[in-house]
């Protein structure tokens, strides 16, 4: 299932469907096996796959903004959590020394001067010596916490990716790096909300808690049905929307910033890394 809205390049021709991918084997997968299907042309969203490991986002950017990104993240912890970053040129991070940043994820985006050209199954031939990989928390690293505590996720339910929109509230901007906030959204039965706040709130380097509870308009999101990215999560009767900070806030920044050259994830489908969730999460 590709993240696509009007305009927006499609995936290579070829791709396997997400159609017949059953949830509990996505769930069991390792993650070398999950990447290994990506590589191998699969293309959906990761939520849901190897449950218990981290996701991370990913932004690879020229050294030259390396300092802005990194400076970015430091200034606005909770929508870039920064776990990892790499050397200049690198092809793996610590999160996953067998993967290959090139290819491992199911769907990349390619961007210049803060245009959308292109959404690629395979980078390696746009690989430069001089670009610096950004691995940055990823919300779907604390569903598994959540499903471990009873709380719904309505995406999954559904086999849809989550909803993600832009906000009215901007970042703190960061050399030339500036750009609004972006957010996720689960609906959550309201009885069930203070248990989401407390088991997000023990993973401060996945997002953490909530950053905003029911009203959207008061984030200047006015349909809920038409998410910025992902798919729109029908909402039943007795949830609220929940809205987390985003790690989709980097391509925010970028389209508002246009660097030359910049590589990222497509939203919702994340780098699966080897690290246990838990390792991110606090007592």
């Amino acid at each position: 299932m590709a993240v696509t809205t009007p305009h927006q390049p499609q995936p290579a021709a070829g791709i396997e469907p997400a159609a017949g991918i059953d949830a509990q084997e996505a769930a069991q997968s390792s993650p070398a096996h999950a990447r290994k299907r990506y590589r191998d042309g699969l293309v959906v969203p990761t939520t849901g796959w190897a449950a218990g490991f981290t996701q991370t986002n990913l932004v690879t950017l020229p050294r030259d903004w390396a300092f802005d990104m990194l400076l970015f993240g430091q200034r606005n912890p909770q929508p870039v959590p920064l776990l990892d970053v790499t050397e200049p040129g690198a092809t793996s991070s610590v999160l996953a020394p067998d993967a290959d940043l090139r290819t491992d994820l199911p769907l990349y985006r390619v961007w210049r001067y803060g245009e959308l050209v292109d959404e690629p199954t395979d980078v390696t031939d746009l690989w430069r010596g001089d670009l610096v990989t950004f691995l940055i928390g990823c919300s779907f690293s604390f569903e598994t916490a959540l499903m471990d505590a009873g709380v719904p996720l309505r995406n999954l339910e559904q086999g849809r990716n989550v909803s993600m929109y832009r906000t009215n509230v901007e970042c703190r901007p960061a050399g030339r790096l500036s750009g609004p906030l972006v957010v996720s959204m689960r609906p959550i039965p309201s009885r069930q909300i203070v248990t989401a706040v407390q088991v997000t709130g023990r993973m401060p380097q996945v997002h953490g808690a909530p950053v905003h509870i029911g009203a959207p308009e008061a984030l200047g999101i006015a349909d809920l049905s038409a998410p910025d990215f992902g798919d729109p999560v029908d909402i039943q009767d007795g949830d609220v929307p929940v809205f987390w900070a985003c790690g989709v806030t980097p391509q925010a920044a970028l389209m508002a910033s246009r660097p030359p050259f910049a590589i990222t994830h497509a939203p919702g489908h994340m780098l699966l890394t080897d690290i246990p969730d838990s390792v991110y999460r606090q007592p």
